[in-house]
């Protein structure tokens, strides 16, 4: 007799979940459709805009269940299923809602044996929650995320797809917290490369306010 192995299978989504917005709130503002309008015209056809439409659809209404991609496939004239397949390939477009604030913190191997998971457990400890999960006030959701490209600056992480915090430390992060919850924004900071220094005296960057420099990466005490 064949093995029985329904159990194993992972549900499959709803393909007709209940909608987190209304009619009357899937509608882009004036500004909001002459740039649809724009990124339509950088491209030979469409759906070459469709990842800029996501992306304005996520910075609207904060994520992108199924009625706000099917807004953007209308607005572009290109099939759902199409739209609908960049969205659910690229991890920072987000399928349900998160946190104001999403903290990616890179596990991937250069951050790991950096202490990356050093730095994940310490903030499931100060904000209560697991990966994966957001805070009861909405402010935090936390995540794993493999490289993020600033191997250099392990370990690190991502703030809501925009800003990295280098070189993380305990002490970091807890001033990242606390700032957040003031809403104090966190600046673009750019990490001078070793030949920058040597070669450039400085930074290759001349339109940042903050800068930082390689360190000794720490070693970490938990690796998977």
């Amino acid at each position: 007799m064949a093995a029985d192995i329904t159990k194993e299978l992972s549900p499959l989504p709803d393909r007709t979940p209940e909608p987190a917005f209304s009619a009357d709130e899937l509608v882009w503002t004036a500004a909001e459709q002459e740039q649809m309008e724009v990124y339509k015209k950088r491209y030979p056809t469409n759906d070459g805009a469709i990842m800029r439409g996501l992306w304005l659809a996520q910075d609207k209404y904060g994520w992108l269940p199924p009625e706000v991609i099917r807004l953007v496939a209308e607005t572009l004239e290109v099939p759902y299923a199409q739209v609908y397949g960049v969205a659910t390939f690229y991890t920072q477009y987000f399928k349900e809602r998160k946190g104001k604030y999403v903290l990616d913190v890179c596990t991937c191997f250069s951050c790991q044996v950096c202490g990356g998971y050093d730095m994940l457990h310490h903030l499931e400890e100060k904000l209560e929650i697991h990966v994966g999960e957001t805070t009861e006030d909405g402010l935090f959701t936390l995540q794993e995320a493999e490289c993020l490209g600033a191997c250099g600056s392990a370990p690190m992480l991502q703030i809501t797809n925009g800003s990295y915090l280098h070189n993380l430390t305990t002490k970091k992060l807890d001033t990242l917290i606390d700032g957040l919850r003031e809403g104090k924004r966190v600046p673009f900071v750019s990490v001078t490369l070793p030949q920058d220094a040597d070669d450039l005296d400085g930074n290759r960057r001349s339109d940042v306010k903050a800068t930082d420099t390689y360190h000794a990466p720490p070693v970490a005490k938990t690796v998977k």
